[in-house]
């Protein structure tokens, strides 16, 4: 399991089902506070991550804490969507679709 938000992005390509991300096409730039700026491309199952402020579909910042908890199961992303620890701007149905991805 990944241990910051930078090892979680470096190794996102390689662990992503991409049966699941099948059909799926969209971008998501991540804004973690402290850690840095990652964006996610998905095309049709293949994802491609770079460290990058580009344009994206959906747009989630959140603390780098609040991301690792997100990423280890700790914490539900909709209860912290809910409670304001986690902002999302752009393409809500894309960011719903991403908890498949992961």
């Amino acid at each position: 399991m990944p241990e910051s938000p930078r090892e979680f992005f470096e190794t996102l390509e390689s662990r992503v089902d991409q049966a699941k991300a099948a059909g799926l096409n969209a971008s998501y730039r991540f804004d973690i506070d402290g850690a840095g700026t990652w964006l996610v491309e998905v095309d049709d199952g293949k994802v491609t991550v770079s460290e990058s402020e580009g344009d994206a579909d959906t747009v989630i910042s959140t603390s780098a804490e609040t991301f690792m908890k997100i990423a280890t199961g700790e914490q539900n992303p909709t209860s912290a969507y809910m409670s304001g620890k986690l902002k999302v701007r752009g393409d809500m149905g894309q960011a719903m679709k991403l908890q498949k991805l992961f």
